[in-house]
């Protein structure tokens, strides 16, 4: 069975999920701090890195569409993140609609009683979790179909 890596990926951070081998259950990793928006290169360094600890056969990205399907300028440069991972890495990466991932998230950790201040060190990472848990259940949901 192959590892995916899931990535919410943000104009400040990435946050970064991996799949157990057998492609059931997503766990977070860690959350990448980009220091400039229009830098990449220590970021793919370090999703590079995770790559190669975690031998990562695919990457699910998490794609920003606005509520009525269109894409804003945060999908854009998503899109745009993709095709240079695509380049970078070698390997496939799947976009992964996640409206309301980071709301989700948000609220799981505020019913969990983590406080707000505390929440932002942890949304991006639980995103990542969420997105890559939705898409390996619609894998489960395929195969089952």
């Amino acid at each position: 069975m192959e590892r995916i890596l899931g990535l919410d990926f943000g104009s400040k951070t990435v946050g970064v999920a991996v799949s157990d081998p057998l492609g059931i259950t997503a766990q977070g990793v860690e959350i990448i701090r980009r220091e400039q928006e229009n830098k990449l290169r220590r970021t793919l360094a370090r999703i590079e890195a995770l790559i190669q600890e975690y031998q990562v056969n695919s990457i699910v990205l998490g794609f920003p569409k606005n509520m009525n399907n269109t894409v804003g300028e945060r999908g854009e440069k998503t899109l745009a993140f993709c095709e240079t991972l695509k380049r970078r890495t070698g390997i496939p990466v799947v976009l992964w609609d996640e409206r309301l991932t980071t709301v989700t998230a948000d609220r799981v950790l505020m019913e969990s009683g983590v406080r707000r201040e505390e929440r932002k060190e942890y949304v991006d990472k639980l995103a990542a979790v969420l997105i890559l848990q939705n898409y390996l259940d619609s894998l489960v949901r395929k195969e089952d179909g």
